[in-house]
C-alpha cells in the first residue's frame, strides 16, 4: 500500500496537509452579507437560495479559527464574518439564544435547537483561541443560555428542541445533540479551565454507554421525553437527514473518539479507570466498523443499519469517513494495536480513490452503494468541519480538544 495512506509516515502527513489547504481554499465564499454561512455547492459557489443555518455558520467559525492558528491566509477575516453572523442575524435578541437559521430573504427559521447551540459554544471556544474580538462574550452568553434552556442537571443530559420563544419544549430527545454537547463541553473545559463541563460530559457519556452496552454496542439515537429509547423512529423515512432510523455507525465511531478524549483527560493519573472507558470506546468502534465497512460488498461505510447490524441506508456520507479516520488513528496511538493503523490506511485509500473531489476540491458529501456521487440527503458540500478535523486529529494528542491542541501545537509524539 502507498505510504501516503499509512499513519505516522511523512507521506501521510504531507497528504493530509495538502487536503487541508484545499479545504480551507474551498470554503472562502461561505460568508453572506450578514455573516451567516451560505450552503456551499459542488465547486464552492454559494447556493444562495438555501437557508443559512446556524450550525453551519458555527462550524465555519471553528474551521477558520483553526485556519487562523495554522496560518492560512484570510482566515481571520472569515472567522470574524462568521462571528458577525452568529452575533447578528442568527441571534434572537428578543427571546434569547440562536435561531436554527435564516431563510434566503433573511427571515428567522422557527425553533431553537440544542444541536445548533452546542456549535455556538464550540465556535466561541475556538474563536477565543484564535484571539477574535467578542469571542469571550459570545461564549459566556452561549453557556448561560445553554444552562438555562437545554441542560438538565437531574438527568445529566440535554433536551433537544424548543419553539422560538422557549415556551414549548418538544417531546423528542436525541443523542446527536448530546454528542456535540460533549464535544463542546470538553472544549469549554480545555479552553477556560471550567472542569464542571468535563464532569457534565462524563455524565452524558455514562448514560450513552449504558444504552449501548445493553444493545450490542449499537447506540440508540432517538428517545421519548422520559428517555425511553424509540428504536422504530423514522422507520418509514430511514434516511432522514438528522433523525435516521436504526443505528448510525458513524455516530458509534464518533462517540468512540470523544469517549477516549474524555477518559484520557479525566483520568490522567488513573490508568485503570481510563482504560475501562477506552475498552468501551473500542467496542463501539469495532461494532460500527464490523456492521458498516464494506458490509454490502463495496468499499465505504453504510449510513445506517437495523438493530441486528444489517444495512438499511447503503449511502456513504463523507462525515462518517472523516470520523473513521479520526478514531482509528486515535485508537492506534492510545492502544498501539496494529488493526487500527490498518483500518486507518484502508480509510485513507478509500478517501483518495472515492471521496476526494480531485476536480472541484473538498470531499463529496454523499455517495451511493456503488460509490457514485448523489445528493438525496446531502447535496453539494455544506461545510468543512468534519473533513478539516480529519486532517488534524490523526497527529495531535488525543486527550485535548483539537483547537486547543492546534493552538498549543501539542502533536502526538
Amino acid at each position: 500500500m502507498n505510504n501516503k495512506y499509512r499513519l505516522d509516515t511523512e507521506e501521510n502527513k504531507k497528504f493530509l496537509s495538502e487536503i487541508r489547504e484545499n479545504l480551507f481554499d474551498f470554503g472562502h465564499q461561505f460568508p453572506s452579507p450578514g455573516g451567516s454561512s451560505y450552503y456551499l455547492g459542488n465547486d464552492g459557489t454559494p447556493w444562495k437560495e438555501r437557508n443559512r443555518e446556524t450550525w453551519i455558520t458555527c462550524r465555519m467559525a471553528h474551521v477558520y479559527s483553526l485556519g487562523t492558528m495554522l496560518g492560512h491566509a484570510g482566515s481571520e477575516q472569515l472567522v470574524d464574518e462568521a462571528l458577525r453572523g452568529i452575533r447578528g442575524e442568527l441571534h434572537d435578541v428578543k427571546n434569547g439564544g440562536w435561531y436554527a437559521g435564516v431563510t434566503a430573504d433573511g427571515k428567522a427559521l422557527p425553533c431553537k435547537q440544542c444541536y445548533a447551540h452546542a456549535f455556538v459554544i464550540l465556535a466561541a471556544t475556538s474563536a477565543i483561541l484564535a484571539v477574535r474580538e467578542g469571542a469571550e462574550e459570545l461564549l459566556e452568553e452561549a453557556l448561560e443560555l445553554y444552562d438555562l434552556r437545554f441542560w438538565n442537571e437531574e438527568e445529566g443530559l440535554a433536551c433537544d428542541t424548543w419553539n422560538t420563544e422557549f415556551t414549548v419544549l418538544d417531546d423528542y430527545r436525541g443523542l446527536n445533540a448530546n454528542m456535540h454537547t460533549v464535544e463542546a463541553f470538553l472544549a469549554v473545559a480545555d479552553v477556560t479551565g471550567r472542569e464542571e463541563y468535563r464532569v457534565r460530559a462524563g455524565r452524558i457519556i455514562n448514560r450513552v454507554l449504558g444504552w449501548a452496552s445493553s444493545n450490542n454496542w449499537r447506540i440508540p439515537e432517538h428517545f421519548t421525553n422520559e428517555w425511553a429509547a424509540d428504536l422504530e423512529c423514522n422507520k418509514e423515512q430511514p434516511d432522514d437527514q438528522f433523525k435516521p432510523y436504526g443505528a448510525t455507525p458513524g455516530h458509534g465511531i464518533e462517540w468512540s473518539r470523544l469517549i477516549t478524549q474524555w477518559a484520557l483527560s479525566t483520568y490522567k493519573n488513573d490508568r485503570e479507570s481510563a482504560w475501562t472507558y477506552i475498552e468501551a470506546a473500542e467496542n463501539l468502534f469495532d461494532r460500527a466498523v464490523q456492521d458498516a465497512w464494506k458490509s454490502d460488498g463495496a468499499p465505504g461505510i453504510v449510513y445506517t443499519t437495523d438493530w441486528d447490524g444489517k444495512p438499511v441506508v447503503h449511502d456513504r456520507m463523507h462525515w462518517t469517513l472523516a470520523e473513521a479516520i479520526n478514531t482509528s488513528s486515535v485508537l492506534y496511538h492510545v492502544t498501539e494495536k496494529q488493526e487500527y493503523a490498518d483500518r486507518y490506511a484502508d480509510f485513507m485509500q478509500y478517501l483518495d480513490e472515492k471521496v476526494l473531489d480531485h476536480v472541484n476540491g473538498s470531499w463529496f458529501h454523499q455517495l451511493d452503494r456503488n460509490n457514485n456521487v448523489i445528493g438525496t440527503v446531502w447535496p453539494g458540500k455544506s461545510d468543512l468541519y468534519h473533513a478539516v478535523q480529519a486532517t488534524l486529529i490523526p497527529y495531535y494528542v488525543p486527550d485535548v480538544s483539537i483547537a486547543q491542541a492546534v493552538k498549543k501545537s501539542i502533536v502526538h509524539s
